[in-house]
């Protein structure tokens, strides 16, 4: 152990008075390794954030719900719109026959939405996100209610004017005041703001009910055809306990083809879409994205191994009297191996941290210009700090081999 400390300790003195000697020199040969962990680093924070972000998006879609279009959310093979084009979009009439015929179905609910003007007093939004919704909307979809309530079942019945809205509609049009209780105006009608929904935050895929305008699709119905392709009807279905998606789509597509009359050799007019097709997609996405940033970090730390051998072949030779008299004193070659080893990793080491730094201020300063959470993750710190050392391990392991292999008397002999 004493021995263990003692190496170090040297091999710490040597490679800090060999950087201070050499001031230049040692900046420009970490300098790879600090863009290449810069790089790395700074790609998979980025990355992480982005993947976090798209996960709660697609996890707020739900799980075990099916949403039932007229376009499905991944195509492929090449773009076939004329497939798709002149399919017939979701009628409401369609939504209490698969209530009726499902039996792995524990709630549907319609929805259609348009960009509508709102206003309030003198203050308004311009293309806000109008949604209609049947009973059980609720029931399928994640909804947290920050004040007052959500939508009752008589009120959704009977096609009432009320509303909840979302965080971002409520501070446009309230500011200050309590929005609950108030009225908002949309279609030269009035409607009254029964709740308003917690903060989402930004969504990636789907809409975030932050800046929604959620009313009973009946009351929508009465100023604009919730049935129309422009108001983008869907049926949201979601599986009973212990039901996969599998068994419901495989159900559901059955009672489809029922409903629209399809003979059996026409293919289904109608898209059955569900969360885990887009995450196989973001999957894929991803590991690009991660082999692209590996390639980008690689060549840069490529070049800084490259830059940390020459140093310490540098290194070698200029110490070589010096590892001639510790092997004369009996300094064993595992000593001197190790010495130059660790003496690489320190300066691997360092050019990651710098690196580390480096990228913890990028984060910081791209998550408060896209608003969103890009955080350095203590996984991200421990691959920089282990990439470092693995190339110091790399590129030093050549030279401290040739260290260890001198002969005592011919490195006595030589000047430098």
């Amino acid at each position: 152990m004493k021995v263990f400390v003692r190496i170090v300790k040297e091999s710490t003195l040597f490679a800090l008075s060999a950087a201070l000697a050499n001031k230049m020199r040692t900046l420009l040969t970490l300098l790879g390794i600090t863009i290449g962990i810069f790089s790395i680093i700074l790609v998979f924070s980025v990355l992480d954030g982005l993947e976090r972000q798209v996960r709660n998006s697609i996890n707020a879609l739900g799980e075990n719900v099916v949403y039932i279009q007229k376009w499905p959310w991944v195509f492929d093979g090449e773009f076939p719109w004329w497939r798709y084009v002149n399919r017939p979009v979701p009628h409401m009439r369609e939504l209490p026959e698969i209530l009726r015929r499902a039996q792995t179905v524990e709630a549907a609910a319609f929805m259609a939405s348009r960009a509508q003007t709102v206003e309030y007093g003198a203050n308004s939004i311009q293309n806000a996100s109008l949604v209609g919704v049947s009973e059980d909307y609720d029931r399928v979809r994640i909804l947290d209610i920050a004040q007052g309530r959500y939508l009752s079942d008589d009120e959704l019945e009977r096609g009432t004017n009320v509303v909840v809205i979302g965080i971002e509609i409520a501070e446009a049009l309230f500011g200050e005041q309590e929005p609950l209780g108030r009225y908002i105006r949309f279609f030269g009608r009035d409607a009254q703001v029964v709740g308003v929904f917690q903060q989402e935050g930004t969504a990636t895929f789907g809409e975030s009910h932050d800046d929604w305008i959620v009313a009973p699709l009946l009351y929508i119905n009465r100023f604009a055809n919730v049935n129309d392709e422009a108001m983008n009807p869907q049926i949201l279905v979601s599986a009973r306990p212990g039901i996969a998606n599998e068994e419901m789509i495989s159900e559901l597509t059955g009672i489809m083809r029922a409903i629209r009359r399809l003979r059996p050799a026409e293919e289904d007019n109608f898209a059955l879409n569900q969360t885990s097709l887009i995450a196989k997609q973001t999957d894929s996405l991803f590991a690009a994205i991660s082999l692209a940033g590996w390639i980008i970090g690689g060549f840069s730390i490529l070049v800084g191994g490259f830059g940390i051998a020459n140093i310490m072949f540098v290194s070698v030779r200029e110490r070589t009297s010096i590892i001639g008299i510790q092997k004369a004193l009996g300094a064993k070659r595992f000593f001197i191996l190790f010495q130059f080893l660790f003496e690489s990793v320190l300066l691997s080491l360092m050019g990651g941290l710098v690196g580390l730094l480096l990228a913890l201020g990028a984060t910081a300063v791209i998550s408060q210009l896209a608003n969103m959470d890009f955080n350095l993750t203590l996984g991200n710190v421990l691959l920089g700090i282990n990439v470092s050392a693995i190339i110091g391990v790399v590129s030093g392991f050549m030279p401290a081999w040739a260290a260890s292999r001198l002969d005592p008397v011919e490195a006595i002999r030589t000047t430098g």
